[in-house]
């Protein structure tokens, strides 16, 4: 925003930028320079000052009128979202986080995918914050233990798996940390470096199996063994990850009632697939079809680089407005030890880092169904996560630090990628039916996810006419045994899914229900419009609006 703004867009300026300062890790992502040799504190005292900051900001903001309707909305976006930060913080959630996907452990470990490492300068600016690893994991454990002592301790399923990640990264799987691996790829670096990074990579594995070690020590005795975190806990989650309250028992009944619908429709074309096959036949004829098939982890980044550059080039200007800076999109291969999917990473403010899209997979793996993924490049790339986050990141002339950096909700962005897969199929791009069978199970998972986590959580019964366990309650063996019978995912996938909702509870749902809301509005729109509904001008809109809770964009769209 300009420098002289004031009032709200001024608020949200300073809140990131302080942000950025009290979480370096978080400065990476966003592309603010100044901290990029620390790591985040995450010790109580450092959870407590960012705590701060933000009830401030929500009081300072709180007491700001806007003066025009950029103002007007920015608020409402900063208001409910830091809102909950604050709700989060003073539940204690933000210091007892720990799963298998997205908590301090693996943002210490993934910070270093986003650093830049084309010079001498940043690769000893690396060397820096690889260093700083022990006092980042000190300082971790400190906030672990106080909040184990308050009575709040991750369950026992993510402790044990968020120890065996650590072993991976430290190298106690395969002899080599990724910490090594990633320093030796400093090509002809001169020899004081190449020691200061090397050294810097050993210190930052032996932290990892520190952490290891405390997990299984220390906080392991300590945790429950239930997953579940109950429908209390469960809502404020929910909260967070949708940016809407809620009806939980009409969710999971829409879910049932969603997965059934697409169960069937992919009934019809397994069968024009394979004359008389199951979802699983139909998936495993598609799998031995050479047509379907890329051999190399190499050859999949260059499968799925081509497919996203076709959809940049082809929905450009006929169905969307792209601008030259979102034409760059990344495609790479994460590191092992993470959780197994397809995931984005937004371009810096002036787009010197471009948007990427990262697959992670097993590190053996070397057989590719691409039938499987076409659907997933428009959903991490465009006209998904690429598109409608680096719009946001474009618009730095009408949207603040806040919308266009910091401020990103599951519902709204997670929902906008589902809905662009199925996009993309009203479009033409997925008339083959191997590749809509795989949209459609793409469609299909995220149905079971609805019921599968708000099921297990709250511990629901399973309804009869599911053809499934009816009338017993979820547990997590019926939840991974719904998935790998139910849908025809990937296995190795499906398995680490299950793990992924049990820790971070009220994510997994809101794709499908930001979906919903999001296919709602354009069918609200059409009939209030007419003849004279334009599909384009209304995405162009809404994009141009920035994230948002599903709540308050309920009412933006409204007035589309």
């Amino acid at each position: 925003m300009p420098s002289d703004q004031q009032g709200v867009h001024q608020i949200s300026d300073r809140f990131v930028e302080r942000l950025a300062e009290l979480d370096p890790i978080s400065g990476t992502h966003l592309g603010i320079s100044g901290g990029d040799e620390e790591l985040t504190d995450y010790s109580p005292e450092g959870h407590r000052a960012r705590g701060e900051l933000a009830r401030r900001a929500l009081t300072e903001m709180s007491a700001t009128e806007p003066t025009d309707e950029s103002e007007r909305v920015a608020r409402a976006v900063f208001l409910e979202r830091v809102g909950l930060d604050v709700e989060l913080h003073e539940a204690g959630e933000d210091m007892s986080a720990l799963n298998v996907i997205a908590s301090p452990v693996q943002e210490l470990r993934q910070v270093f995918d986003l650093m830049p490492t084309e010079t001498p300068e940043q690769w000893h600016t690396v060397a820096k914050r690889l260093a700083a690893m022990p006092l980042a994991m000190r300082r971790l454990r400190a906030g672990l233990s106080q909040a184990a002592s308050e009575g709040r301790v991750a369950a026992a399923r993510q402790i044990k798996q968020v120890a065996e990640q650590c072993d991976t990264w430290a190298g106690r799987r395969d002899g080599r940390s990724f910490f090594a691996t990633m320093v030796a790829r400093a090509p002809g670096v001169e020899e004081t470096l190449r020691s200061e990074l090397d050294s810097a990579a050993d210190v930052a594995a032996e932290a990892y199996a520190d952490l290891a070690h405390f997990l299984r020590t220390e906080l392991l005795p300590k945790a429950p063994v239930t997953d579940a975190v109950g429908e209390q806990r469960y809502r404020l989650w929910s909260r967070f990850f949708t940016g809407a309250e809620l009806d939980l028992h009409e969710a999971y009944e829409w879910g049932w009632h969603e997965f059934t619908a697409i169960e069937a429709e992919m009934k019809q074309v397994a069968d024009r697939v394979k004359r008389g096959a199951t979802l699983a036949e139909a998936a495993a004829a598609l799998d031995a079809d050479p047509r379907y098939r890329v051999h190399g982890q190499d050859a999949f980044v260059g499968w799925m680089q081509r497919l996203s550059d076709e959809a940049l080039n082809d929905l450009r200007g006929g169905h969307f407005d792209i601008p030259d800076e979102l034409m760059n999109l990344e495609c790479r291969i994460a590191p092992p030890g993470g959780g197994v999917g397809a995931y984005y990473t937004p371009p810096t403010d002036e787009f010197s880092r471009p948007g990427r899209m990262w697959w992670s997979v097993p590190a053996d793996k070397e057989e590719f169904p691409t039938w499987r993924e076409v659907s997933t490049v428009y959903h991490e790339g465009v006209p998904g996560h690429h598109l409608q986050v680096a719009t946001a990141v474009h618009r730095s002339h009408r949207l603040n630090k806040f919308q266009r950096l910091a401020c990103f909700v599951s519902g709204h962005g997670e929902g906008w990628a589902l809905y662009a897969e199925r996009l993309m199929r009203e479009l033409g791009y997925l008339s083959d039916d191997g590749n809509l069978l795989g949209m459609l199970n793409e469609q299909l998972f995220r149905a079971a996810r609805v019921v599968v986590d708000i099921g297990m959580h709250l511990e629901l019964e399973i309804p009869k006419g599911t053809g499934f366990y009816e009338g017993r309650k979820w547990t997590p063996e019926l939840g991974l045994e719904f998935m790998l019978t139910r849908t025809i995912t990937d296995t190795a996938h499906v398995r680490d899914e299950i793990d992924r909702y049990l820790g971070w509870p009220g994510q997994a749902p809101s794709y499908k229900l930001g979906e919903r809301l999001w296919r709602t509005a354009r069918d609200e729109a059409r009939q209030r419009h007419g003849a004279a509904f334009d599909l384009k001008e209304f995405h162009r809109s809404a994009l141009n609006m920035g994230p948002m809770g599903l709540d308050t964009l309920r009412e933006q769209l409204a007035r589309l």
